[in-house]
């Protein structure tokens, strides 16, 4: 299954910045891993925020929800980081989908 991960990324004055850099280091670290693995389609950095698009590929919401636990940016900092989840359909299923419902 396809998901769409929106993270938003905060942080607060118990952390420095350069604190924040090194944990997200750390993340864009394992996100290219999951990238080279397959898990992860792509990743984009949103200019000027501190936000990431992802593309995941993966079997179930269940394993979605614990990678996003075993994430090194959700262990150290959880608490700043917000996720928006949404599942994605293929657009040629759509289409398939569509036509069918049409009769044509």
């Amino acid at each position: 299954m396809l998901y769409k991960l929106d993270f938003t990324v905060e942080y607060d004055d118990t952390m420095a910045q350069q604190g924040l850099l090194g944990v997200w280091a750390e993340e864009a670290n394992a996100a290219l891993g999951a990238k080279s693995a397959g898990v992860v389609v792509d990743l984009w950095k949103v200019v000027g925020e501190r936000k990431v698009l992802v593309i995941a590929d993966v079997e179930t919401p269940d394993d979605l929800d614990r990678i996003l636990f075993d994430l090194p940016i959700m262990q150290k900092m959880g608490h700043l980081v917000q996720v928006d989840v949404k599942s994605l359909r293929r657009y040629e299923d759509f289409a398939d989908d569509v036509k069918e419902r049409i009769g044509r």
